[in-house]
């Protein structure tokens, strides 16, 4: 049995400690949280499908200390920002507990922010611990999984990775981060702030140059409003004729003036179709569809737990899901 410390405890971490309790091989035995209203609770009087036994603290030490044992793994829910996550990350290695994380920046660090990555493994190798940034999206659709399906190429052109979505069926933080509901003046106020995209599209372009062994001379990224076209309302949200129903970006990595990879991101209510499709040209040529997409909530609480064994036998420092061994599903 892995037992795991959980930290952060808002709508992921509680589907995510919703999933591990349905598991036989893996068990949280302790979360922390900032929030005054969450600190001593017990998990059920949080969410009645959770355990009794099992409470909120208010920091690592306050858990640990609570503990028989320390946790295995600790796994992390709680922002997208590397240099907000760090220090969280460093309260956790002081007790050398090797760390999952679902921050998007984390993803693939290396080349956006060196100095924090340096930073960040360096305190990693000190407590002898491994951590790695996973998730649905980065973390697999749009980056591992191409680096992987395109390991049965003789030689690669040009990748384009799309991730379609209809962004109806998801969480409202989701919804709101995607912009729905917008106006379109108070979508680009969000987004000059540097709080309205999908984080994470550079780094998917990174880790899947890095998998495939091309340095790329520069990325670029575009990012628009999807306009709706009529009125739109949801469980959760209105959308006015003319406002924002989401979000599209688009990124393309370029070697010597040619673009090599293109990553197309769209996510909006009411979009007509959503898939998750991954277009290779070289030899073979093909094309890979998952049709319907995969539902980004389910899977970043499935593969940041299915990753746990993956990074107990990683080796000391900063992962990526490159260069970790392959996760598989835990029962």
């Amino acid at each position: 049995m892995k037992t795991i410390l959980q930290i952060g405890f808002g709508p992921l971490g509680i589907q995510t400690a919703k999933y591990i309790a349905e598991k036989t091989e893996v068990k949280t035995i302790a979360v922390v949280d900032i929030s005054p209203q969450l600190i001593g609770q017990s998990l059920e009087a949080i969410n009645a499908e959770l355990s009794p036994e099992v409470f909120v603290f208010g920091s690592v030490k306050e858990a640990i200390d609570q503990l028989e044992k320390k946790p295995d793994v600790a796994i992390i829910t709680t922002v997208s920002s590397l240099e907000l996550l760090i220090p969280q990350i460093k309260e956790v290695a002081t007790f050398e507990i090797p760390v999952i994380s679902t921050c998007e920046e984390l993803s693939y660090p290396w080349i956006i922010q060196p100095e924090l990555s340096k930073t960040l493994d360096k305190i990693c190798k000190k407590h002898n611990i491994a951590c790695l940034g996973t998730g649905v999206n980065p973390g697999f659709l749009m980056d591992y999984l191409p680096s992987v399906i395109s390991s049965v190429c003789k030689n690669i052109e040009h990748i384009t990775v799309e991730r379609i979505q209809d962004a109806t069926p998801r969480r409202l933080p989701f919804q709101k981060k995607i912009g729905a509901g917008l106006t379109l003046d108070a979508f680009r106020e969000k987004e000059s702030q540097g709080t309205l995209r999908h984080v994470g599209l550079q780094e998917s372009v990174h880790l899947l140059a890095n998998s495939i062994g091309i340095q790329l001379d520069k990325v670029t990224e575009d990012l628009q409003p999807v306009i709706s076209f009529e009125n739109i309302s949801t469980e959760h949200i209105h959308i006015n004729t003319g406002d924002a129903r989401g979000v599209e970006q688009i990124a393309y990595g370029y070697l010597n003036g040619d673009c090599k990879i293109k990553m197309h991101f769209k996510a909006a209510i009411g979009e007509e179709r959503s898939f998750d499709k991954i277009t290779i040209k070289g030899t073979p040529s093909f094309i890979s569809e998952i049709d319907g997409g995969i539902n980004g909530d389910i899977a970043t609480c499935a593969i940041t737990i299915n990753s746990i064994n993956s990074i107990l036998k990683a080796s000391p420092g900063l992962r990526t899901m490159a260069d970790i061994g392959v996760p598989g599903y835990i029962n």
